[in-house]
């Protein structure tokens, strides 16, 4: 298994849900808006035997004309067109963006159409029904009327090593992934497991729907994760995207 983490830069995200650019070397989190949280939107490329997995999908943004999803698969020697299957954790904006990309006359398309897509059924509904500014209806929509989409319900198994598990906790119908193949267990958490820091220590999080139900997964996570020798995907760390005992 090969995993690639594609990191899309620092940012800055207060209660507007915005995505502020952030240079670290440069811009003093002091000076952004009271409550200002300073993350890493990280999506991940898993290789395995059979797959090109692509963890969530980041922002969206475009470099010139390219998205710039597309161009961090590049940079790392990997063809988007090779992404087999992209896994949706949930449909906030900074992980569902990059699913989709606008034509020249408004219509927006898939990134990866080869690809078949995965998401939770309850949570592209209530997404939809939710909309601002937690969801951006616009930017995932157009995944109702894709031929190539799979909406699961609940728990469940994809072709025999993808776990997904129905969480709740960051929003109500937040899903996760555990990845077991060639003898490796990849595990990504999506935004109830976002960063190291949050794994070690006993926090609740004003952001999340229920912000006691995140603690206590990340703190059952992270002990089954330790004694079993899983390794870490975190979508929102600066220092550690993947970590491994």
């Amino acid at each position: 298994m090969r995993i690639i983490p594609l990191s899309e830069g620092a940012f800055t995200v207060d209660k507007t849900k915005d995505f502020l650019p952030f240079d670290p070397a440069k811009d003093d989190l002091q000076k952004r808006a009271t409550g200002s949280l300073l993350v890493e939107i990280q999506p991940f490329l898993v290789i395995t035997e059979n797959d090109v997995l692509l963890l969530d999908t980041g922002l969206g943004f475009k470099q010139d004309s390219s998205l710039q999803i597309h161009e961090l698969i590049r940079n790392a020697g990997v063809n988007p067109d090779s992404v087999t299957k992209v896994l949706l954790s949930h449909l906030h904006k900074d992980h569902v963006n990059g699913a989709g990309q606008n034509l020249a006359d408004g219509t927006r398309v898939a990134s990866f159409p080869q690809a078949i897509y995965y998401v939770q059924q309850r949570e592209l509904e209530y997404a939809i029904e939710k909309g601002y500014p937690s969801y951006e209806p616009e930017s995932f929509t157009f995944l109702e009327n894709l031929s190539n989409l799979v909406k699961l319900e609940g728990n469940g198994l994809i072709d025999s090593y993808i776990r997904y598990e129905l969480t709740g906790g960051h929003c109500p119908f937040h899903q996760v992934f555990h990845i077991e193949t060639e003898g490796e267990h990849a595990f990504f958490g999506g935004d109830v497991a976002p960063q190291l820091n949050q794994m070690k220590n006993r926090f609740v999080a004003k952001y999340d729907y229920d912000g006691k139900k995140c603690m206590d997964l990340r703190q059952k996570w992270w002990h089954q994760g330790q004694k079993e020798g899983w390794t870490f995907l975190f979508y929102h760390d600066i220092k550690n995207p993947v970590w491994t005992r």
